[in-house]
């Protein structure tokens, strides 16, 4: 056993990919087989977690902005952007009135039903509560779903100090993402307070989109990029259809028991605003350097068994990280 093992590392050590010249079919098969994915960001919040994916770079999804204000349209960063609602409010917003970003979207229907045509998973993000994003997204939602893509909608809520309106347009827009998306993703604002108490409101509202940002390209990655553990798009569908809400939990951890702190370190963010252990499906995602091992992996997912239903579904994903030395 012991020369099997010192081959088989000689042979990682020296590996190099053999692209055979001959492997027009395969790859005409894998381009048939690709996911297509789209992230739509709708409205400001939105459109900023756009343009902070542009710069992170996600890898196999198209990222599409949309918005009712032409000023910050045309500084966000996109492969396609969308004004929405040219007649409604002239490229000057919404007026953080859901009913006028609604009716822009409406406007635009099939601009917004081409973006999201042949896709397979589109993710919405937006921060609800304003005008544009709150009326918008259950628009862009519902022509997702009638494509047949598996949608999801990752979205913030206000923080208190925006105030009662805004909390209660978030709201009502939250119970219309319900009605029309696969799963809808809750990212409580007030909950990374908790986790950055001293941040000017700006940089938490910064914080934020790179929270939505994280959350989206873990799960396309899953799907998009070779890791340890794949995923293919089937697995994500069995998790994520008709998901109803859903919450996330982010947990890192370099001590010499990886595994279980970051998973309680997951479980115990304030990202996570519920018991776990009523949960009936989980979607892990494990990320680590070149010298995670499989036994690391595994044991990420057997701290999450041990701490959830256990006839709930679990379907997990492993990559490595080259910049994650440890």
């Amino acid at each position: 056993m012991k020369s099997i093992v010192e081959e088989a590392l000689t042979k990682v050590r020296d590996e190099s990919p053999d692209v055979s010249q001959n492997n027009e079919d395969l790859d005409q098969i894998l381009r048939e087989l690709k996911t297509e994915i789209a992230v739509i960001g709708c409205g400001g919040s939105g459109s900023n977690t756009i343009t902070r994916m542009m710069e992170e770079g996600i890898h196999g999804a198209r990222l599409i902005a949309l918005n009712t204000d032409a000023q910050h349209l045309i500084h966000t960063r996109a492969d396609h952007r969308i004004l929405l609602g040219r007649q409604r409010t002239r490229g000057l917003g919404a007026g953080s009135i859901p009913q006028i970003g609604e009716e822009a979207a409406l406007e635009n229907e099939q601009d917004i039903k081409r973006s999201v045509t042949g896709c397979d998973m589109v993710f919405i993000t937006v921060g609800l509560g304003g005008g544009t994003g709150t009326g918008a997204a259950p628009i862009v939602a519902k022509a997702a779903r009638e494509e047949g893509a598996l949608t999801i909608a990752i979205v913030t809520l206000p923080f208190t100090a925006e105030g009662a309106i805004r909390m209660e347009n978030a709201e009502a827009g939250l119970e219309r993402l319900r009605d029309v998306a696969d799963t809808v993703i809750v990212v409580p604002n007030d909950r990374l307070l908790e986790v950055v108490p001293k941040l000017p409101l700006y940089a938490a509202f910064k914080v934020a989109d790179e929270v939505l940002m994280r959350a989206v390209k873990g799960i396309t990655e899953l799907i998009t990029m070779p890791g340890l553990v794949n995923l293919d798009f089937a697995d994500v569908r069995t998790v994520m259809e008709r998901g109803g809400v859903a919450m996330i939990g982010m947990g890192e951890s370099d001590s010499e028991d990886k595994a279980a702190d970051s998973v309680k370190k997951a479980i115990r963010s304030p990202l996570l605003d519920v018991d776990i252990s009523g949960a009936s499906a989980a979607l892990v995602n494990v990320i680590g350097g070149p010298d995670m091992t499989m036994e690391e992996a595994e044991g990420v997912i057997q701290e999450v068994y041990n701490r959830i239903d256990p006839s709930a579904r679990i379907i997990w994903g492993a990559q490595i990280d080259p910049a994650m030395q440890e």
